[in-house]
């Protein structure tokens, strides 16, 4: 279920990113505060438990990060 609400989210930010490009940083920025407590949560477990339980959401973290810069690196190469 977490799997495809990330999903939803790159995609929500990637077609935000694409057609209005300086508004589609606030969301990100957002998205990635709000995994980021997720990670932090999970990382306070101990030992290899908390790489396990913080992994998901640092990777998630981080497509979060390219499809919103995806979104706008296809921007900058529209011809228009």
């Amino acid at each position: 279920m977490m799997v495809v609400g990330i999903v939803a989210v790159c995609v929500v930010l990637a077609v935000l990113a694409f057609f209005v490009p300086r508004l589609s940083r606030r969301p990100e920025r957002g998205t990635q505060r709000t995994l980021g407590l997720g990670s932090r949560a999970g990382g306070k477990a101990p030992g290899v438990l908390g790489r396990l339980f913080s992994k998901p959401f640092r990777s998630s973290s981080k497509a979060v990060g390219r499809s919103g810069s995806a979104g706008r690196r296809a921007r900058s190469h529209m011809p228009f």
